[in-house]
């Protein structure tokens, strides 16, 4: 809907993580910089942190997609609180080694050996651990056991750790002070900056075919960096929202007015979302209840008080089946234009809509 209206091609604002929408800002700039002495260090651990959302995997995409397969053999391990031996077989199967029948003992040796052969062909192995907060202490230090092995004095493999905040804290205890000895760079990625708000939406934007429709003013960036506090993730989330509201009211350039009414939106759904499941109450006490209500003097405050908020509810739910016949509207359109292809019933949604 969005995109006919705006004519884009795709979806500029996905919350899965994409490289292809990989934009630069300044703390990325960074990581990127530190990923890449790194590399040229050949040795060591470089830590890189973020805040859920702050585009680590992303980081991580772009990084992959730019590295040479014909000279580094890349293993991603994704960490769901592995122990060392599930960690240790995932290396071995990396280096294209079996190791579930191994002893542990045996599936290091397999693993040594493995990095002997990738060195030998003239390549070298990265292993990169996305979500490494939610590693053991134990399966931390068999990665450090790992980064040791060497062949003529180089070592045969170099590891990258990507985790939360969190992770910088469990680096600081005293029981990991060697594998600490062993990072050579750390970088956490930081929120962006309401001045990179504009060109990271229009970079994604433009990506999709924006042809200058539609634009935001100032006020308009400044609060949807105020909202998503400069995390890409709540930034994407929100611009969606802003977009599906925009083609729904026809907007063209959006307002300050407009990215409140649709934050409005999400926190309301927020509310309703976590709102306990309400307690049955006992008969006797809904009786009781409803002759105090009856009870109250019609005139009084309490009255006046009740009328108001269900004058509010009232116009609130008006207004919500005005925007839900819009999107009806807007679908029959849409479904009109695809000549059926789609398989939705279009005599179901015109009722739906009147």
């Amino acid at each position: 809907m969005m995109d006919d209206h705006y004519g884009l091609r795709g979806r500029p604002f996905q919350l899965t993580p994409d490289p292809r929408f990989w934009f630069d800002t300044a703390t990325h700039g960074k990581a990127m910089a530190y990923l890449g002495y790194g590399l040229s260090q050949g040795e060591g651990f470089v830590v890189i942190t973020g805040d859920p959302g702050a585009g680590k995997t992303t980081l991580l995409g772009h990084l992959l997609a730019e590295l040479d397969g014909e000279r580094l053999n890349v293993i991603k391990i994704v960490s769901t609180h592995l122990r060392a031996d599930d960690m240790l077989r995932l290396v071995a199967q990396g280096l294209g080694l079996p190791g579930d029948d191994l002893s542990k003992a045996a599936l290091l040796l397999a693993i040594e050996r493995g990095l002997h052969e990738v060195a030998r062909a003239g390549r070298r192995t990265l292993l990169v651990v996305d979500e490494a907060q939610a590693l053991p202490g134990e399966s931390l230090d068999e990665l450090r056991m790992l980064s040791n092995f060497q062949a003529g004095g180089y070592p045969l493999l170099q590891i990258f750790l990507l985790g939360q905040p969190e992770f910088r804290l469990v680096l600081q205890q005293p029981a990991f002070e060697q594998l600490r000895q062993r990072v050579i760079a750390m970088h956490h990625l930081a929120p962006m900056e309401v001045e990179e708000v504009e060109a990271y939406l229009m970079h994604r934007l433009t990506l999709v075919g924006w042809s200058g429709r539609p634009r935001f003013t100032t006020d308009a960036l400044a609060a949807m960096h105020r909202w998503s506090g400069g995390i890409p993730r709540r930034l994407n989330q929100l611009a969606s929202r802003v977009l599906l509201y925009g083609a729904v009211e026809q907007i063209e350039n959006f307002g300050a007015p407009d990215i409140s009414a649709v934050i409005e939106d999400i926190e309301q759904e927020d509310v309703i979302e976590s709102a306990p499941e309400p307690v049955p109450e006992a008969a006797p006490v809904r009786a009781g209840r409803i002759a105090e209500l009856r009870a109250v003097p019609e005139g009084s405050a309490e009255t006046r008080a009740l009328e108001r908020r269900v004058a509010e509810l009232e116009a609130q739910v008006a207004s919500q089946s005005d925007a839900l016949r819009r999107v009806l509207s807007l679908l029959v359109d849409w479904v009109e234009k695809d000549d059926g292809r789609s398989g939705i019933d279009l005599d179901a949604l015109r009722g739906s809509a009147a």
